[in-house]
């Protein structure tokens, strides 16, 4: 629970200030205008693996629920599980493979399965015998990606055959991952398409969904056959592509990351700050510190990104510590000042994009990497 006491934002029933704000209005906003793009013929599932990209898998299909998507995709069976244990009866995609051993798990609890292999379907059928639920697959296709899939038009046609001779396992769905949707080179993304096109031309009888569209595809490739788009970074606000490509509509981040000052001190020239002395002031400065630190997910080698203060931009000065962090204040301020690591103060913002490009890595990896102990509060 969120209380506003003087400006200042308590997480009712724990004890640090450090904290991940999440919006309930961008995650629908963002929902909301894609559908609206799409139309009604294509159905819009949310993908909530990852713990929902970080930002709670259960709040954020709840949300995505009320906004009116479809049904959600994840990528473990624990994770459909836990979606379900939590009461959300629509239908949920399992897009990674799954242990043959569970399917009985999988029937029984309604959930829709991927394979990519006819050894699977052979075995699981035998599992599930005892089942009075059919149990719903879709066929993965890979048609460049190189993860998982069916590759030839050979093996795609045994599995329709074996599914479609099978009165306990119902052929749902088809799909395939593109690998470049998100980069300005077309090539690969062509050569994936032309592939998809040949595979699925190959079935005797389309099944419900034939789906290739992930949030990078259904921004940049309308074109493509697909009736149902597997919507994820861009449910939560960000670019898939970073900063490559322009995204067709507007998109609004859903996470903020706050936290605040602990203790303040000035420091003279010549001290040194954290691990390996790697800062040394070179005059009278100002330092705050901060708690978060590498083990909830602000990365070590965030050493000399900024952070907001009041507005301005303070470094981060020597190295993350697991838990703290320092930064160079531009005046005193006093302990409890709020600290933007990700969102607005004043008239700037620091973004996910901002933070993945001064590491090297993608906006993906930087929201999945905030740790479980930074609370999620959604307003």
């Amino acid at each position: 629970m969120l209380q506003n006491k003087g400006g200042i934002f308590l997480v009712s029933g724990k004890h640090r200030k450090t904290y991940a704000r999440i919006s309930k209005k961008a995650i629908r906003h963002n929902l909301q205008n894609e559908q609206a793009r799409i139309g009604d013929e294509c159905k819009l599932f949310a993908v909530v693996k990852a713990d929902g990209y970080g930002h709670g898998a259960v709040e954020i299909a709840k949300i995505a629920r009320d906004s009116g998507v479809s049904g959600f995709c994840v990528a473990l069976l624990d994770e459909a599980l836990e979606l379900r244990k939590a009461g959300i009866t629509e239908p949920i995609l399992i897009l990674g493979i799954v242990d043959v051993e569970f399917v009985p798990i999988i029937a029984a609890e309604d959930l829709s399965v991927t394979v990519s292999s006819l050894e699977w379907l052979k075995e699981a059928e035998q599992r599930l015998v005892q089942q009075t639920k059919a149990l719903r697959i879709h066929l993965a296709l890979d048609t460049g990606m190189g993860r998982i899939g069916f590759r030839t038009v050979s093996e795609l046609t045994e599995a329709e055959n074996y599914v479609t001779n099978s009165e306990l396992i119902e052929f749902e769905g088809i799909f395939t991952h593109f690998a470049t949707a998100d980069e300005a080179d077309e090539t690969q993304f062509n050569r994936q398409l032309k592939q998809f096109n040949k595979l699925i031309s190959c079935l005797s009888n389309k099944p419900q969904f034939v789906h290739a569209a992930n949030s990078a595809t259904a921004l940049w490739h309308q074109q493509i056959p697909t009736n149902l788009i597997r919507y994820g970074i861009a449910m939560y606000g960000l670019n898939p592509s970073g900063t490559t490509l322009k995204a067709p509509i507007s998109l609004e981040p859903a996470m903020e990351l706050i936290s605040e000052l602990v203790h303040v001190k000035e420091i003279q020239p010549g001290d040194t700050v954290s691990y390996g002395a790697t800062y040394e002031a070179s005059d009278c400065e100002w330092v705050g510190t901060i708690p978060i630190g590498y083990a909830d997910g602000w990365r070590r080698s965030l050493q000399g990104q900024t952070v907001l203060v009041d507005g301005q931009r303070c470094e981060i000065i020597g190295r993350v510590c697991m838990d703290q962090c320092m930064i160079r204040l531009p005046k005193e301020y006093p302990v409890g000042t709020t600290v933007v690591l990700v969102g607005k103060s004043g008239n700037d913002q620091v973004t996910m994009e901002e933070l993945a490009e001064y590491l090297g890595t993608i906006n993906y990896e930087i929201i999945c990497g905030i740790a479980l102990r930074v609370p999620r509060i959604y307003v």
